[in-house]
């Protein structure tokens, strides 16, 4: 596929429901592209939504965020979805700043929220 993105998925603390929720809401949209997420995220993801195929990096604590890092700074992710908790003590705190840096330096598209997820599934950026 042409158009297939490489998008790296990940949710800090009580935000892992929802990010699993809204790709089970875009599940038809997702299947087509390559998704890779931290290990915990991903395996609520594919608990939600057992079709789509899901890559794994290790949990974010343990390193998966810093692995996700890497591969932006190395040009394999197009998309960033990263629902980070607002209201949790931030233990994440670092991983959040640097993912956020890494994604603005090399100018990879980032969602934060459903709302802006949403507003980039419908800008039609995954199918270009």
């Amino acid at each position: 596929m042409s158009g297939q993105k490489r998008i790296a998925l990940i949710a800090h603390d009580r935000k892992k429901d929802d990010l699993a929720d809204w790709v089970e809401a875009h599940k038809a949209v997702l299947a087509g592209h390559v998704i890779i997420c931290t290990a915990t995220t991903g395996g609520r993801i594919m608990e939600k939504v057992p079709s789509l195929t899901v890559k794994t990096t290790k949990s974010g604590p343990l390193g998966g965020d810093q692995q996700i890092g890497g591969m932006i700074a190395e040009g394999d992710i197009d998309l960033l979805i990263f629902f980070t908790d607002p209201l949790s003590p931030h233990p994440h705190d670092v991983d959040v700043k640097a993912l956020t840096r890494l994604a603005t330096v090399y100018d990879v598209p980032m969602a934060n929220s459903p709302a802006t997820a949403n507003l980039i599934v419908a800008s039609g950026f995954l199918d270009q």
